[in-house]
């Protein structure tokens, strides 16, 4: 157990982003209802970008968007000054009056678009300022808009008003549904319905009520991906034990400092997210290419109305660290250095019309050179005081071994197979054919280890039987995975050849497509209400020469004009963020270092070279290695002198939970580079060109030898298998080792 708080969660990128829209407590009606249908159109965009780009968004295992009403008590009337009150009804009116009242809906769903709807921010500025994003580019009317939220939304082509049903059949569900609409499109799930309905027939005669005796329960289907509902408002009745991955949208009414830990709850149910490939994290904190607006989908809205606890739950996560400010993007374009691309540079990449998912199609069979090794087996460590101090000792329960054909004969291989098919689903291999007959045979002819007790492999209860099809499960993945990535390295290799470097490769024309003017730039986001920064960036996009040319803790950058584009922005906590990130400490440290020792020995120990530098980016953009388990290192550098190019690909980062040399395909890179320069020169007709890769080891060596492989390595054995060290040392100097040549390594006297 360890104190995982939300601003690390947050930070290290799990969960949706979420952002907090809270009116004050003299709201009145129509500043209620405006905000209301600011929230749904959030909705209506989240719905709309769901349903027209499924097939794209599928990867990300994301759920149909839901919109949620909670109220301030468990009852859906309360009395507060002596009066009767419900939040419930507070949401039903507004649905009624956006059904019921086209021209009031299409005013104000254009005041909303263009930043107008009256209602301000802090700074003065609406706070609706920058919103929707997807509904703009659509360029649809307002009216246009209004008709498509009735279809999508309400289920229904005209409008005319609610409709409330009292499900007979599941107590306390109320269905809502459009006049002359066929489905249900909401749900009101409450504890006393007859006294709910007695108040609308008090208070709200407008609205319809009726009575449903044939279907069963909404609620309990609300997690079906057809689920038509879209909107379930409650009085935190459903809160407690409800699980669903569902929810986008929030709107709060009336909500006080005693129920902040229940709206602490819902919150942590909010901005859950299963991620791409189940990794729980947002997308902007995964590697590569994502779709377009994925963020909406990813972000949590929370609408509160009266909602005084939000105020101050706003206060704890920024206290926490966790920016809650809206934030302003603002495009900061680049120099790409010309110069360079006149050195005619080239990149090792896949031709732009070949990709492996799309034009390469295999079948997943037995390979006698993939061996798989799977560790079920139970671990102990026991903590011992001695008269010499602590002792940890682990115990394994298991070894290693093959499922006799016996226990194989137990397993469900139908369940297994569809298992299988579900993971390469989720891994998107779309190329890769698996028969039903398939893992069955597996079984018997791939080399594997199975690490686990006696009862896992003859199976004697139920329960061993379960851990039986799991293991069989696990073992065919990870075979799956492996044959899948060796078939891509196999053909990429066989395909890959030296292009030369210009403005129209992924690393340098990056957010070209995002910006009007159509240029490179990063993306920067700067919270809205620090306007020393935003001037600041504005400023240094009218002084071009400053930005590119000088350095400064204002927005940290380097200028090092070897490097292909200008700025080199660098990472500054709490200030801004960008696309694609800033240089983070060790990658800053590694350019700065780059730069003095260029400066240095340019005419000394590098003199008749000539070196430049690039960022490289990560999947989508960038040159990787592994491309499954996501290797983009982080720098190219070429070394160009009278004999050719050489191309070093540089990782600068900690080590302090690095895996053993022999199984770190990282560490190793360097050693299977040489004879895939050999066949790529052979493609290409090229035989000036080497290519090599060192990783720069944030982990200072005191640290790194006392738990790296046996723990007696030098400097100089890292150093012969391509990991140096930033510290400095008598004799020792990473960026003279960096320059020599590869055949050169074993021989360092360090």
């Amino acid at each position: 157990v360890f104190d995982y708080s939300y601003r690390y969660f947050y930070g290290d990128g799990f969960g949706k982003d979420f952002r907090i829209l809270n009116l004050r407590d003299d709201t009145n009606e129509e500043q209620t209802h405006r905000l209301l249908l600011g929230n749904l159109l959030s909705f209506y965009e989240q719905l709309r970008l769901y349903e027209e780009h499924g097939e794209e968004l599928r990867p990300y295992d994301l759920e149909k968007p839901l919109w949620v009403f909670v109220g301030s008590t468990v009852n859906a009337v309360y009395t507060e000054n002596k009066e009767k009150r419900s939040d419930v009804l507070t949401v039903a009116r507004f649905l009624h009056k956006v059904l019921q009242d086209r021209a009031w809906a299409t005013k104000v769903i254009e005041d909303l678009l263009s930043g107008q709807s009256g209602l301000k921010a802090q700074d003065g500025s609406d706070v609706f300022l920058g919103r929707f994003p997807y509904l703009k580019e659509l360029g649809l009317a307002p009216g246009g808009l209004y008709a498509d939220i009735l279809r999508r939304v309400f289920h229904t082509w005209g409008g005319g008003g609610l409709h409330l049903a009292d499900i007979r059949g599941s107590q306390g569900e109320i269905g809502l549904k459009a006049a002359g609409g066929e489905a249900y499109f909401g749900l009101i799930y409450i504890g006393d319905t007859s006294a709910f309905k007695k108040l609308v027939e008090e208070q709200a005669r407008e609205i319809t009520l009726e009575e449903e005796a044939i279907r069963g329960s909404l609620f309990s289907d609300i997690n079906r991906p057809d689920s038509p509902i879209h909107v379930l408002i409650g009085a935190k009745k459903f809160m407690e034990g409800w699980n669903s991955w569902r929810v986008s949208n929030m709107g709060l009414l009336n909500i006080g400092r005693q129920e902040g830990s229940q709206i602490i709850q819902l919150f942590g149910r909010g901005v859950r997210l299963k991620g791409k490939e189940m990794s729980l994290k947002r997308s902007a904190a995964l590697p590569g290419e994502h779709p377009k607006y994925m963020n909406l989908l990813e972000t949590l809205n929370i609408f509160a109305v009266r909602a005084n606890y939000m105020a101050q739950f706003r206060d704890y996560l920024e206290r926490e660290g966790v920016e809650t400010e809206p934030v302003i993007e603002l495009p900061l374009f680049t120099w790409v250095n010309q110069e360079a691309l006149r050195q005619n540079l080239v990149v090792p990449r896949v031709p732009e019309d070949r990709g492996f998912r799309k034009h390469a199609f295999l079948m997943l069979d037995a390979d006698d050179g993939i061996r798989v090794r799977v560790d079920l087996s139970t671990r102990v460590q026991a903590l011992e005081s001695t008269e010499t101090g602590l002792h940890t000792a682990t115990a394994q329960a298991g070894t290693g071994r093959r499922i006799p054909a016996e226990s194989l004969a137990l397993v469900d291989w139908e369940q297994v197979y569809l298992d299988l098919l579900d993971y390469k689903a989720r891994k998107s291999w779309h190329n890769l054919i698996l028969r039903p007959e398939t893992p069955r045979a597996l079984m018997d002819t791939i080399e594997y280890t199975l690490i686990a007790d006696e009862g896992t492999v003859r199976p004697r209860t139920f329960a061993d039987r379960r851990r039986l099809q799991q293991a069989v499960t696990a073992i065919l993945q990870k075979y799956m995975e492996a044959h899948y990535r060796q078939c891509r390295e196999k053909w990429e290799t066989e395909r890959m050849e030296y292009r030369p470097l210009d403005e129209n490769d992924p690393n340098l024309a990056f957010n070209r497509e995002q910006v009007r003017e159509k240029r490179a730039a990063y993306i920067v986001q700067v919270r809205q209400s620090d306007k020393a920064l935003i001037a600041a960036v504005q400023k240094l996009l009218q002084e071009k020469e400053r930005l590119w040319k000088e350095e400064n803790a204002g927005l940290p950058r380097i200028a090092f004009d070897a490097h292909l584009y200008l700025p080199l922005l660098v990472e500054k906590a709490d200030a801004f963020k960008s696309i694609p990130p800033a240089l983070k400490e060790s990658e800053a440290r590694f350019v700065r270092d780059l730069k003095a020792y260029w400066k240095a020995e340019k005419d000394r120990a590098l003199k008749g070279k000539q070196i430049y530098l690039l960022r490289n980016l990560s999947r989508g953009k960038g040159i990787g290695f592994f491309e499954e388990r996501g290797f983009y290192p982080d720098f190219i550098l070429w070394v160009l002198d009278e004999k050719g190019q050489r191309i070093v690909f540089i990782e600068p980062h900690g080590m302090l939970h690095a895996k053993a040399y022999i199984h770190d395909e990282k560490a190793r890179l360097h050693e299977r580079l040489p004879k895939l320069a050999a066949e790529i020169a052979r493609r290409s007709g090229r035989n000036d060109i080497t290519l090599d890769a060192f990783i720069i080891s944030a982990t200072p060596y005191d640290k790194l030898c006392e738990h790296y492989d046996d723990g007696t390595w030098s400097k100089a054995k890292f150093a012969e298998k391509h990991i140096l060290f930033f510290e400095p040392s008598d004799g020792y100097d990473y960026m003279a080792l960096l320059f020599r040549p590869s055949d050169d390594q074993a021989q360092v006297d360090v």
